[in-house]
């Protein structure tokens, strides 16, 4: 009998999971659900190669983290082969808490506790079902561990995670220039006070994924079309939200009536939001949808059309805030031309300021490993990426709303 299950994954070629612990975490029910919610969300409405899944992304990172751990230790880095299967079970893990569309309801449907919390609620909870074999896994993701290096594996700007998901969707969506080097990234990283490091060869692969990294938030993740479909989604929940609170009758699944009919924040999240919660993935919103198209609330029929025939927001992209008049003369004509109250014609809009970096500089760094052992951050590395450029917060005003005619 094989002593590891192997995947064939279409971005790196075979994974091998060991039996035992990883692969009876990859065999639990809440690591399943993840076959269930896309990874890149509603990107495929640009994309519409993007449809794979937080599954196949926590396998990606797991792969990553396997390389990732062979190759520190063939340096030297003396890692236990304990310390080995907790890291790798916790890159595992590490976005079970996620709900469907990826981010679009945690300001929605729940309020005040992100997927991050979740995700460690749905650790505790898998830990209790393998008799406490997580402890050392969890310690690690909650940084809790003295080797602080194998926690910077999983969460830092120069983590298995972002390493697995540049190369992942540049695949899918078929966006090549931000194929990453990821091999040769960890094929430079080394340990040095605890910390991780790259060695100076690999600061060229790092510009690239530094740079990549930025195309790829603009170019697929904050797509004015995507970001666009989003907000028609994101509105939709809210209207069938809102209709819940004044006791109207809304079609959804069990999971997904429990959030529209109950308040869930941080403090009301308790053992039966979570069993709530683990019941939920994309296809309670979609079949939810096709119920709606066909509600007597004109705005929640509109927006659940919207969303199945990709009737999507347009979008204007401001550099600066948007003028509040602008925002007074679309209301005034969304409601007269749907025949809605003035009041509600926030539903068919949504203004949202993004922001992004490349790189953080107050956040954990990436230093560089020079030949005669002086460590330099990245920005005073780098010929072409100074502090100035790296750290520039990029920030858009993103209009959207609905207008049949211009």
């Amino acid at each position: 009998m094989s002593d590891a299950k192997i995947i064939n994954d279409p971005v790196f070629g075979f994974i091998k999971i060991p039996r035992g612990l990883l692969y009876d975490i990859v065999r639990h029910s809440l690591f399943q659900r993840l076959n269930r919610i896309n990874q890149l969300g509603l990107a495929s409405v640009v994309y519409p190669g993007a449809r794979h899944t937080r599954f196949q992304h926590s396998l990606g990172a797991f792969y990553l983290m396997s390389e990732a751990i062979l190759s520190l230790q063939q340096k030297g880095n003396f890692i236990f082969d304990s310390e080995a299967e907790a890291v790798e079970a916790a890159i595992l893990m590490h976005d079970i808490g996620h709900g469907p569309f990826s981010h679009v309801l945690e300001n929605t449907l729940i309020s005040g506790i992100s997927h991050e919390d979740i995700s460690l609620m749905m650790m505790e909870q898998m830990n209790r079902d393998l008799g406490g074999q997580l402890n050392l896994a969890i310690a690690i993701f909650k940084d809790e561990y003295p080797k602080r290096f194998l926690h910077q594996l999983i969460s830092s700007q120069l983590d298995m995670d972002r390493l697995d998901y540049l190369r992942r969707d540049s695949f899918f969506t078929g966006v090549t220039e931000g194929n990453i080097g990821s091999a040769r990234i960890i094929k430079m990283l080394n340990v040095v006070d605890d910390r991780l490091v790259v060695e100076q060869k690999g600061i060229y692969s790092l510009e690239n994924y530094l740079t990549t990294r930025r195309l790829m938030y603009w170019q697929v993740y904050l797509h004015k079309t995507a970001v666009g479909y989003e907000k028609v989604l994101v509105n939709m929940l809210t209207r069938a939200k809102d209709l819940a609170r004044q006791g109207k009758s809304v079609f959804a699944s069990p999971a997904l009536s429990f959030f529209l009919y109950n308040d869930i924040d941080a403090t009301h999240f308790d053992e039966q939001a979570l069993l709530m919660y683990e019941e939920l993935d994309d296809s309670d919103i979609w079949s939810a949808m096709k119920a709606w198209k066909h509600s007597d609330d004109k705005i929640l029929s509109t927006l659940a059309t919207d969303m199945l025939d990709r009737h999507i927001f347009r979008v204007e992209v401001y550099e600066e805030p948007v003028p509040q008049e602008r925002i007074d003369e679309l209301q005034e004509r969304i409601a007269r031309q749907m025949g809605i109250d003035r009041s509600d014609a926030h539903y068919m809009m949504s203004l949202n300021t993004i922001q992004k970096d490349m790189y953080s500089i107050d956040d954990d760094s990436i230093d560089i490993l020079y030949k005669d052992g002086t460590i330099r951050d990245i920005s005073q590395a780098s010929e072409i990426l100074n502090v100035a450029l790296l750290s520039k917060k990029v920030r858009k005003y993103y209009l959207c709303y609905q207008l049949t005619s211009s």
